[in-house]
């Protein structure tokens, strides 16, 4: 009878660290911001970088990251949306080595890339396989969708076969069931009352433990964000659900 898989790790942590709301909530008051990141990363060991988005940050940024980071602290990033709102994965082999080439500069500290699909781009096989055939074999590669026609086993099989994952997530109007595909398993959480907003309640969250727990004990490494909120729920959310994470392992 061969082995059980080992436990894999569970990463869970929020969608960004800087942010004035989260000063006297999260960060104590007189803590200036560039220690920040440091207060950060002793709760947490895992970030989720969301400004490379919007913008491509250069890469002696990436740079300062990885020389930040503490043992074992690992970054998710964020693809740049001219790949996946502009060109919807479409002729993108070149902008995909411009926007690796920095990325890598986190080096060991570089987790994930995901790539977050837009609203109102449904769903095509042909696009989507053709942008995988591209993509770095030696980096985990997430997709979020943002439009419920790519929820088909199709898509699913694809991403398996290319060894990418999917990303779960509850988006009001595009949120997607509890799946985990590929290497890892990848999750975001928009809100919980609602887009953006709002605490999750315990007994929500502990489902999602529970989930959790399963994933890691099957040996699949599990990655799990909270989304920034104007209340800065998403640290306290990141931190209960961790704990409970914690003790469904045990």
């Amino acid at each position: 009878m061969p082995d059980a898989p080992e436990t894999a790790p569970v990463r869970i942590g929020c969608s960004g660290w800087v942010y004035p709301h989260w000063r006297g909530v999260f960060y104590p008051e007189g803590l200036p911001a560039r220690r920040w990141f440091e207060f950060y990363a002793e709760q947490f060991d895992t970030v989720e970088i969301n400004n490379s988005f919007y913008r491509l940050p250069k890469a002696e940024t990436f740079d300062a990251w990885r020389e930040q980071a503490p043992a074992r602290f690992r970054y998710a990033v964020k693809a740049n949306r001219f790949l996946t709102q502009a060109k919807k994965l479409k002729d993108c082999a070149d902008p995909l080595k411009r926007m690796m080439a920095p990325f890598r500069h986190l080096g060991e500290t570089l987790g994930p890339v995901l790539y977050q699909l837009p609203p109102r781009f449904k769903l095509n096989l042909e696009r989507l396989e053709s942008f995988l055939t591209l993509l770095p074999q030696d980096v985990v590669n997430v997709f979020e969708f943002r439009e419920p026609s790519w929820y088909t086993q199709a898509v699913f099989d694809l991403l398996d076969r290319h060894g990418a994952s999917i990303c779960v997530h509850d988006m009001p109007g595009s949120a997607s069931e509890r799946i985990a595909i590929g290497p890892v398993a990848y999750l975001r959480f928009h809100g919980g009352i609602a887009k953006y907003w709002g605490r999750y309640r315990d007994e929500h969250l502990l489902e999602w433990a529970d989930w959790i727990a399963g994933q890691a004990r099957s040996g699949r490494p599990v990655w799990a964000y909270f989304n920034n909120d104007p209340e800065a729920h998403a640290v306290a959310d990141a931190q209960t659900l961790r704990g409970m994470v914690g003790q469904a392992l045990r």
